[in-house]
């Protein structure tokens, strides 16, 4: 029975994301957990994604952060290096990977990212770490913190399916230069955007 209401459920989410967008074959989204990451988190941003995007969101077996992306001197990890794990993880098609971490991400020229994307090789990931209120000696904020991660996820997947950031300040896409950059927009694509996202969801 159990069984049973699971197909019913998985079924029921996939009409709805296709009814939301017009696509009788929604986009999959995994969550990938890369370390440690708290199974409410990411089961929340799956629900999220549902809502904002009209995707099926699943959580997928987590994996450990690869030895190889961390840099000692930086004490941060190499997203680019992640990604690359990801995508020997092979998604293709209409399925699409996203990385979750706790960890710190960097690339060589910037002192941290909130996330990566590979655009059109159907991987990206995003970073916790300093998104959480906490990082910057502030109390803990899970309302601040799921908002954050919504839109950090977002945007990256906005990434992956071939769109660029945007110059509107209250699009998703817009490029957060700090974490006020982020706070400040939504969690939605601005009407240019929205219209891209669309398009390619045919």
């Amino acid at each position: 029975m159990g069984t049973t209401l699971n197909i019913m459920s998985a079924c029921l989410t996939v009409i709805c994301a296709a009814a939301a967008y017009g696509s009788e074959n929604p986009r999959v989204v995994r969550l990938i957990a890369v370390g440690e990451v708290q199974q409410e988190l990411l089961s929340e941003l799956a629900d999220s994604l549902e809502k904002n995007l009209g995707v099926v969101a699943q959580v997928g077996p987590g994996i450990e952060a690869p030895a190889e992306a961390y840099n000692s001197r930086r004490k941060q990890y190499f997203s680019t290096e992640i990604l690359r794990v990801l995508n020997e993880m092979k998604p293709g098609g209409r399925l699409y990977l996203l990385g979750v971490t706790e960890l710190d991400l960097y690339v060589p020229t910037l002192n941290y990212v909130f996330g990566e994307a590979l655009p059109l090789r159907n991987v990206a990931v995003i970073s916790l770490h300093r998104l959480r209120q906490e990082f910057h000696g502030r109390d803990a904020d899970r309302s601040m913190l799921s908002k954050r991660m919504t839109k950090e996820a977002v945007h990256e997947l906005g990434h992956v399916w071939g769109m660029r950031h945007c110059p509107n300040p209250s699009c998703v896409m817009f490029f957060s230069n700090s974490l006020e950059d982020t706070d400040k927009k939504s969690a939605g694509f601005c009407d240019k955007c929205d219209a891209v996202f669309k398009r390619h969801n045919k």
